[in-house]
């Protein structure tokens, strides 16, 4: 098992995350990305929109089960993250959350 928020914080540092919402809606909907992460508080419009992106874009989606507060402060910053799109895993090992499946609707 590996350390979720290790990773996260990994990625966050050495690879390339988009942070937020709109910035993860566009590159879900575009298919840039590897891997998606979702806090268990995302606002439900955005929630509902981002999956669906993910899922025709067949990009892997793994529910954080921490709030936005919490990824927030898991990627370091000072403010909240509802959701983040890996494009690159830097030195994490990030993308094998992708293939534990967790989506529950």
């Amino acid at each position: 098992m590996i350390d979720v928020n290790k990773q996260i914080r990994l990625a966050v540092k050495t690879g390339k995350v988009e942070l937020g919402c709109k910035k993860t809606l566009n590159a879900a909907s575009f298919g840039r990305g590897k891997l998606l992460i979702v806090a268990s508080n995302c606002p439900e419009p955005y929630k509902s929109d981002i999956l669906y992106n993910a899922e025709s874009s067949n990009i892997p989606v793994h529910l954080y089960q921490g709030t936005s507060l919490d990824l927030g402060f898991t990627c370091e910053k000072p403010f909240t993250v509802a959701a983040l799109m890996v494009r690159e895993p830097g030195d994490s090992e990030i993308l094998r959350l992708g293939k534990i499946k967790d989506v529950s609707d």
